[in-house]
């Protein structure tokens, strides 16, 4: 059976069975406790936590997931994949634990022919909590199972929370007995090869007060109402139903198994250590095509940075499998063609995901290229101080900074016959995991943050938010807060945030800055800071006080800035004018993925590999005004997800739809249909102008167009005709001509500075020749210790290495020079082929020196360079140089 069709089989299970099918969220999905969604439930979060009123009694999903805890972890076990697919469903106060019961098992054990997966019901065993009797007695009522296969286990492994305070419950899983070949007899409790998990189900029945651990906390009472979630693994169960005996081996994820195999003529299931590296990569690719789908691009932070190891572990071990071109143009095609069955969308937008994943490979291949040279400069340190193995430090440098992989620099110190230490490498990733660990459980207050809020919501109901319809209404306070709790004034000067029952102000949201403008009431005047939605429903005010004191129940006149507003509805249609032109110009791939806009001014971020020349940024410009000259109507309408994306609108990446009604805002008919809730101008022609200021990028893989719009463009025109103006009369030319006149001026002045360069130089090798003849003789070597002003490195180097050439090279000679500028030090030594044949090396001249300059250096033998911050002890600094060659040709 394959997995699309077990997928299929689960929805429609419950679909019969009264269950909305919600659909996958992002795997961006808005929360401040995750980099991804790691966990079929996450999406019901803010449902189960009480922060809003869940939309369904049942629901049923198959949620894409990514856990990035494990990576090392990938390939060498069975149960450790890093995208997985978690089928859920979930009950809002409906049914309880014997719903949850029958409907699993009807489904476990339910015939193929009528829809079912077929298990037999002699090979499933199930977990319960010791206290829940309640879900031993039904599991043996419902499901018939004799109480031997239904095991007992404890807290740890049968009761869930989420860490924070707020629902919790005891679970119960579901086990498939897989045979004698795979471990001992007994049951989950005896083994969990033999015994392998495919389902939790999640009783929430308890509020919990205070979380310390998994399994210490305490139970504030009963919920109001108890709820379901549970959670089934797509791919166990699909490597059971497929009689497979991995993850790695079922439908979706083998076949890149099969051309990893081709490319690197290596097979797969030959050798314990390439059947890592094939899982490795057949996980790792497709892992990648689905974050790149769902909008991620490589970076050094956080999302991007997974990304990054990711495909850059993928991209290793094929070269660790002697593959050493290119593979992801081989790789990801065939996982996109598995994928597709569930997730069309990987197959649309695989212009877009190939380009970011083909372009990060072409870099890591280019930090191949420096990493190696990186690691030669540590490896010769390494030997240089007569040691053995490069530090973990070193290692962990390689790996964090520079995305060295740590099996590549273990396998060139091998070649160089240098080992690694590996535990102090381990020690610092470990460091590493433990701050992101602290990091994230410290985020997870946040969630009783919005406590005070919801509360409110609670008591008051949702705001009457009017921002489309007026620019003013009359409203009453409803709370006032300071630092997050209520209070009951604010006085004049001081920081808070309101609650209206009714406002006029747009909230934050979709790129769009908060609207700013006033609350007005008797003998009151506030100015409005800032506005957002902390939970769904609600509109808080953040306000100072300008005059008089808010209180709550005050009648307040909220008026928004007409300006502003104005300014606000130019830029963000702006911002959809020129993401349409962007796609009319580079093609549909070309797609947003984050924006912001302010009045006057916006940004929009677009997934694009390379940068646009400048006629690609003209285009945009001017088809965005084309547009803007068009007068085209702008317009909104509601209708449902699913009609909406039909209707050809851009949902934006990371952002979170409710899939029963969404707003279309259309400019132009079908040239710009985008899911958005901003304020927008009612014909382009309103918007003023389309001035595009910059464009760059923001992370590999991205690239971001700034602009200005209405009134704020025609002032940056004018002050480049201003610039023009300026130039043209300094000039003495015409506007026309200021290119070619600037350039010839910009070029012969690069040919002054050349010339000046030349002579610089000239004039500080000049004395090269007094130097070589003027060296001391120390124990028979020629020593030329020499201090130069007003020289930096390079020229101190260039000095160092032209003295040494006038030296007689049948003789040992060295070269020491230390030269002062900005009030830095700078100490380059070189040394003759007989001098390094006396056993004199520069790296040991450059640290005899380092302690009287205030720092250090090293280097190779022949040349080594270093500096300090010292200029006080130069004299003695010089001396140290005679001190050392004696020592050194003496020994």
């Amino acid at each position: 059976m394959e997995t699309a069709e077990i997928r299929r089989r689960f929805v429609a299970h419950f679909e019969r069975h009264g269950h909305t099918v919600v659909p996958s969220a992002s795997l961006l999905l808005d929360d401040p406790n995750l980099l991804f969604v790691n966990a079929g439930m996450v999406p019901f979060k803010p449902y189960f936590l009480g922060q809003e009123t869940p939309k369904w009694d049942r629901a049923t999903s198959v949620q894409k997931c990514v856990r990035t805890l494990d990576i090392e972890e990938v390939g060498k076990t069975t149960r450790h994949g890093t995208f997985f697919q978690m089928c859920g469903n979930f009950s809002f106060g409906d049914y309880f634990k014997e719903g949850a019961i029958r409907f699993a098992w009807s489904l476990v054990t339910g015939s193929v022919d009528d829809g079912g997966f077929g298990f037999d019901p002699e090979k499933i065993w199930v977990t319960v909590l010791p206290s829940d009797d309640e879900a031993k007695q039904l599991w043996h009522e419902v499901a018939g199972l004799p109480f031997e296969r239904i095991q007992e286990r404890g807290l740890e492994d049968n009761y869930w929370n989420m860490g924070v305070p707020g629902p919790g419950g005891p679970c119960s899983e579901i086990y498939v007995d897989r045979g004698p070949a795979y471990g001992p007899d007994g049951g989950p409790n005896a083994d969990e090869d033999r015994f392998l998990e495919i389902w939790n189900l999640v009783f929430m029945q308890e509020s919990l007060s205070q979380v310390r651990s998994k399994a210490d906390f305490d139970v504030e009472g009963p919920l109001p109402a108890k709820n379901i979630d549970t959670g089934m693994g797509l791919e166990r169960v699909a490597y059971l139903l497929q009689g497979k005996e991995n993850l790695y081996e079922i439908d979706e994820v083998f076949p890149v198994i099969e051309r990893a195999a081709e490319l690197s003529g290596r097979k797969y299931g030959a050798d314990p250590a390439d059947d890592v590296r094939f899982r490795v990569v057949a996980d790792h690719v497709r892992s990648a095509l689905m974050l790149i789908s769902d909008g991620v691009t490589p970076g050094n932070e956080a999302r991007g940075y997974v990304l990054r190891r990711l495909l850059r572990r993928a991209i290793r071990s094929m070269r660790l499998l002697g593959c050493d071109g290119p593979a992801l143009r081989e790789l990801l095609p065939v996982s996109r063609d598995r994928m597709k069955l569930s997730y069309p969308e990987v197959e649309t937008g695989f212009d877009r995901i190939s380009r970011v994943a083909y372009a990060e490979e072409d870099a890591f291949a280019k930090t191949l290229l420096a990493g190696t040279q990186l690691f030669d400069r540590a490896a010769d340190e390494v030997r240089s101080t007569g040691r053995a193995q490069l530090s973990g430090a070193q290692a962990f440098t390689l790996h964090d900074t520079y995305g060295f992989p740590i099996d590549l620099t273990l396998e060139m110190a091998s070649e160089a016959g240098l080992g690694v230490d590996e535990q102090g490498f381990r020690g610092l990733m470990a460091e590493q995991r433990e701050r992101a660990k602290a990091d994230a459980k410290a985020k997870k207050g946040q969630h009783a943050d919005t406590g005070v809020y919801r509360g409110i919501l609670d008591a008051h109901g949702p705001t009457d938010w009017l921002a489309y319809e007026t620019l003013q209404t009359e409203s009453r306070v409803l709370a006032v807060l300071s630092g997050g709790a209520g209070v009951p004034a604010l006085g004049a000067g001081e920081v808070g945030e309101v609650v209206l029952d009714r406002t006029p102000f747009y909230a934050e949201s979709g790129g769009q800055a908060a609207d700013a403008g006033v609350l007005v009431g008797d003998g009151t005047r506030l100015e409005v800071l800032d506005v957002q939605r902390p939970v769904r429903g609600l509109v808080v005010h953040q306000v100072r006080v300008l005059e008089g004191e808010l209180v709550q129940d005050a009648l307040l006149a909220a008026q928004v800035d007409p300006e502003w507003r104005t300014g606000a509805r130019q830029a963000h249609s702006g911002t959809h004018v020129v993401h349409a032109a962007l796609r009319e110009v580079l093609g549909p791939s070309a797609l947003q993925s984050g924006s912001y806009n302010r009045p006057g001014y916006l940004r929009l971020d677009f997934g694009w590999t390379s940068s646009l020349s400048p006629e690609q940024v003209r285009d945009i410009e001017q088809v965005s005004n084309q547009a803007l000259r068009a007068d085209l109507p702008v317009g909104w309408q509601y209708m449902t997800l699913e009609q909406a994306k039909e209707w050809g609108a851009i949902a934006l990446f990371g952002e979170t739809y409710d899939d029963t009604q969404v707003r279309v805002v259309e400019i132009g008919g079908p040239w710009s249909r985008e899911l958005c809730g901003g304020t927008h101008v009612e014909h382009s022609s309103q918007i003023g102008t389309v001035v595009v200021t910059g464009e760059s990028s923001v992370g590999s893989g991205n690239r971001r167009i700034e602009a200005f719009t209405g009134v704020e463009g025609f002032a940056y025109l004018a002050r480049e005709r201003d610039v023009v103006a300026q130039l043209t009369g300094l000039l003495k030319t015409q506007p026309d001509d200021l290119v070619p006149r600037v350039s010839d001026l910009v070029e012969r002045l690069r040919s002054a500075e050349k010339e000046v360069e030349k002579a610089r130089l000239s004039q500080l090798l000049s004395g090269g020749a007094a130097l070589a003849a003027g060296a001391s003789d120390v124990q028979g070597v020629a020593v030329v210790s020499h201090r130069v002003d007003g020289a930096g490195g390079g020229d101190v180097r260039t000095l160092a290495t032209d003295v040494r050439g006038r030296l007689p090279q049948d003789r040992p000679g060295v070269v020491v020079v230390l030269g002062v500028l900005d009030a830095k030090v700078s100490v380059v030594a070189a040394t003759n082929d007989a001098a390094r044949a006396r056993g004199l090396s520069a790296n040991d001249l450059v640290r005899a020196v380092g302690p009287f300059v205030g720092g250090k250096g090293g280097g190779k033998a022949d040349v080594a360079q270093g500096g300090g911050t010292d200029t006080t002890r130069l004299d003695e600094a010089l001396a140290a140089v005679e001190a050392e060659v004696a020592r050194a040709a003496g020994a």
